[in-house]
């Protein structure tokens, strides 16, 4: 389990490395957009521990991606349908939960092994 106190959890501060907007990022966390403008302008964060390591998650995506790619890279890459994703994006499969998958094909292109 990721430590949440590791990764800057500001919800805009992610959208925006993500290149997300509010309604995307309401559905890779199953809120409402709504939700998603509240923790923003409040600075707050999810009172529901499942969103808060959701959103963890979502931060060590963004800090990998921003490391591995440029940040048009990154973008790219969660935008892009790649074969390893069984041609569909890494948002989709971000949408569905399955944030491992993303994580370890950001991982592999980190150690250089890629896909």
């Amino acid at each position: 389990m990721i430590a949440e106190r590791t990764f800057n959890l500001d919800t805009g501060a992610i959208r925006s490395d993500m290149n997300l907007s509010r309604e995307r990022m309401a559905r890779v966390l199953k809120v409402s957009a709504k939700t998603i403008e509240r923790w923003e302008e409040d600075q707050a964060m999810p009172h529901d521990a499942a969103k808060r390591t959701q959103l963890a998650h979502l931060a060590q995506i963004a800090e990998l991606g921003l490391t591995v790619y440029t940040p048009e890279g990154f973008i790219a890459f969660l935008a892009t349908p790649m074969p390893v994703f069984e041609q569909r994006t890494a948002m989709q499969l971000l949408e569905n939960g399955q944030i491992d998958a993303v994580l370890g094909a950001l991982a592999a292109d980190y150690e250089g092994s890629g896909y």
